[in-house]
């Protein structure tokens, strides 16, 4: 963990933070609805290559797989609408995502008892980690958005999207799930923000910086 508590790499502090009117129900506190999906990345858009992509579940899993992209859409493709809830104050309502859910690619590598835990690989060596219950539950690897293929500022090919959680933990680009015994932060996680990210709560930052 880094020990240094103030956000780092442009993220906003708890006192820059706005004050947001009621949304509504679907609406967690401290949200604005967009009718736009911004573009928010550290770092540089990566160049992705469907030719040489793979995908690999590996840690504590009974057998490793890496998929290529031809075997990835071979896998049982399946639709959701879920609502987006970024940590910088937007939501975006009723996003169609197409593409297979994070518990039917998981299981072809079949999890040890001892799992709990996920940490998301992506190019560029972006991390982030989520309950493994909470993956199961409701991730799912997105490839198209809305009915067309997702951007590739968006995410494109794959991005892993988690509703119930502010979408840094919807990581873009993944190219890697491992699966973990202990829980330990990824690359937000170590900068700043709440490591169990629930818009609900306004769980944006580290408590330590609520204070």
């Amino acid at each position: 963990m880094n020990e240094n508590l103030e956000p780092q790499y442009g993220l906003k502090r708890p006192d820059q933070i706005k004050q947001a009117p009621e949304q509504g129900e679907r609406v967690p506190p401290g949200q604005f609805l967009s009718q736009k999906f911004p573009v928010l990345t550290y770092g540089s858009t990566p160049d992705v290559d469907l030719g040489t992509w793979k995908i690999k579940v590996f840690g504590m899993v009974e057998q490793e797989i890496e998929l290529n992209w031809n075997q990835f859409l071979n896998l049982e493709w399946n639709s959701i609408t879920a609502d987006f809830h970024c940590v910088t104050q937007w939501s975006s309502l009723d996003n169609g995502w197409e593409g297979v859910t994070f518990a039917n690619l998981v299981k072809l590598a079949k999890p040890l008892p001892k799992a709990n835990y996920v940490m998301a690989h992506c190019f560029g060596d972006y991390t982030t980690n989520i309950p493994l219950s909470v993956a199961l539950n409701e991730g799912f690897l997105a490839h198209k958005q809305n009915g067309q293929e997702m951007e590739l500022d968006h995410g494109w090919p794959l991005r892993l999207i988690i509703p119930s959680r502010y979408a840094w933990k919807s990581a873009k680009w993944i190219n890697g799930i491992e699966l973990r015994e202990e829980d330990s932060p990824g690359f937000w996680e170590q900068r700043g923000y709440n490591n169990n990210a629930d818009p609900w709560e306004e769980e944006r930052f580290w408590p330590e910086l609520n204070k």
